[in-house]
């Protein structure tokens, strides 16, 4: 189990010193308030932190200025259905152009990939998607 020390002195004018957050604890924090429904607030709190310092470590992530640790649970999979027209008779083309596009549904929100969309477009929607919610 890891552990961690923190010692906080005080300066001549008796006030707090800052604390010092190594790299690796800020970016843990910040993934953890990056958490689906937790709070900047929340996660603040949590550690004795002001919303606003949290925040702006949070913008350093966005700026790739702070590497966030992986996810605990990394891969995430979404129900994909594909259909496709069935046809009665083999020896004719159908009438019209059948068009088969991908969709994702989270929720109830639905998103339609255009026509032929390869498997890396829908993993990186999927991956997105999954930071979004």
């Amino acid at each position: 189990m890891d552990t961690t020390l923190e010692v906080l002195t005080k300066r001549r004018s008796q006030r707090e010193a800052h604390r010092q957050w190594p790299d690796d604890v800020k970016a843990r924090i910040v993934s953890e308030s990056l958490r689906p429904g937790v709070t900047v607030n929340e996660v603040a709190e949590r550690y004795g932190l002001k919303a606003n310092h949290l925040s702006s470590w949070r913008t350093l992530a966005r700026q790739g200025k702070l590497v966030l640790p992986s996810p605990d649970d990394p891969v995430e999979f979404a129900a994909m259905v594909v259909e496709t027209p069935a046809r009665i008779d083999t020896s004719e083309p159908p009438a019209t152009k059948s068009i088969s596009r991908a969709e994702i549904v989270v929720g109830q929100v639905t998103i339609r990939l255009e026509e032929g969309a390869s498997a890396a477009r829908i993993a990186a929607i999927a991956r997105a998607l999954a930071v979004a919610i």
